[in-house]
C-alpha cells in the first residue's frame, strides 16, 4: 500500500462518518497503520475558533495518534516553488508540498485546490472506484 497524507477535510469527514463506506474502511486501514498529516491539518483541526472542549475530543485524539509532518527546509522550499508556479493558498501549498516531498498520495475532497499541480498524486475520498 502506498503512503498517504490526509487533508483536513478528509479527516473531518472521516471523524463524522460522512464518507462512502468503502472509503471509511480504507481510511480505517490507513489510520491503523498511523495516518500521516501535515502540521497544517493539526493547526486547522485544533485551532477551531470557539470550539468547546467536547468539540475537540475527536480531533485531538486523532492528531495524538497521527504522524504529524512538520515544516522543514525541504518542504518550505517546495512550498515556495509551488506558490511561484501556481495560484494556491499558502496552507494548501504546504499540504501539497508535504505530500510531494514525502512521496505520499494526498487524500482530499478539495480537488479544485490541487488538481493542476504537476507531480502531485491525489485521491478524492468521495469517489469510490470499483
Amino acid at each position: 500500500m502506498p503512503g498517504f497524507l490526509l487533508d483536513t477535510n478528509t479527516i473531518i469527514d472521516y471523524l463524522e462518518g460522512l464518507l462512502p463506506v468503502d472509503m471509511l474502511d480504507t481510511l480505517d486501514e490507513i489510520i491503523n497503520q498511523k495516518a500521516n498529516i501535515s502540521v497544517i491539518s493539526k493547526l486547522e483541526l485544533l485551532g477551531w475558533y470557539q470550539a468547546s472542549p467536547e468539540d475537540l475530543i475527536k480531533p485531538f485524539a486523532f492528531v495524538q495518534d497521527a504522524n504529524v509532518i512538520n515544516l522543514d527546509d525541504v518542504v518550505v522550499s517546495k512550498t515556495i516553488s509551488l506558490r511561484q508556479v501556481y495560484k494556491i493558498k499558502l496552507p494548501d501549498a504546504i499540504v501539497a508540498a508535504t505530500a510531494m516531498v514525502f512521496n505520499l498520495v494526498l487524500i482530499s475532497s478539495n480537488i479544485s485546490d490541487f488538481k493542476n499541480i504537476e507531480g502531485l498524486q491525489i485521491l478524492n475520498p468521495r469517489i469510490v472506484e470499483n
